[in-house]
């Protein structure tokens, strides 16, 4: 499995290296955002842990990029602040998950084990189709009268509403189930990802929609 870091602290850009190669990882590590962009178009990665504040290019920048040349490659931002609009910023550029600063080492190796299996089950990804609405799991895409890309999150949680049509999911079942209990994912995570599926659904014309109530049940329906 290979990672990128980058990560313009010289120090804690040496640790998260030592630290996955100790785990088993093949590490490459960049200390600016043009530097991980351009590692990022020469090689292939399993994932890519990002930084946000960088020198030449922001961490959003280089996220933002990779996903306009359709490079889907699971994504994690580091941040040093942990309010609501990094978070939005991050989520609105296609990352995958958010780790914010100061964080245990623990926690980021569970984040990149998450975040590698879910890029490795690409290929079992599948097409679901429902009330004329298609979810192509091969490109992260959401279709009816128009196209939508998805990041990994919202791929997961629209094809868990998917598979369950007409069911009341509720929201510690999605927090179990999509997030697998990370620590930081709450109502409000759920709620903020369920926001961005309607609004997508809206942005590409179709019957289909979620309903229910910030930390309640939600329900897709056409």
């Amino acid at each position: 499995m290979k990672i990128l870091i980058a990560e313009d602290t010289k120090d804690l850009n040496h640790a998260l290296t030592v630290l996955l190669q100790h785990e088993g990882y093949d590490v490459d590590s960049a200390l600016d955002g043009q530097q991980a962009l351009d590692l990022v178009s020469a090689n292939g990665y399993d994932a890519v842990i990002l930084d946000i504040m960088m020198p030449k290019m922001d961490g959003i920048t280089v996220l933002t990029t990779m996903r306009q040349k359709h490079n889907m490659t699971p994504a994690m931002l580091l941040t040093a602040k942990a309010d609501i609009d990094d978070r939005v910023a991050g989520l609105d550029a296609g990352a995958d998950d958010y780790l914010p600063k100061p964080f245990a080492m623990k926690e980021l190796l569970a984040r990149v084990r998450a975040l590698v299996r879910r890029g490795g089950n690409d290929n079992s990804r599948d097409e679901i189709t429902y009330a004329g609405l298609v979810l192509n799991g091969e490109d992260l895409s959401l279709s009816s009268e128009n196209t939508v890309r998805l990041s990994l999150k919202e791929y997961e949680l629209m094809r868990e509403f998917m598979r369950n049509p007409g069911r009341e999911l509720a929201t510690d079942f999605l927090i179990w189930k999509i997030w697998n209990n990370e620590s930081d994912a709450d109502a409000d995570t759920v709620w903020l990802y369920v926001s961005y599926l309607k609004n997508k659904l809206n942005s590409i014309v179709t019957e289909v929609t979620i309903t229910g109530d910030r930390g309640g049940a939600f329900t897709l329906s056409a």
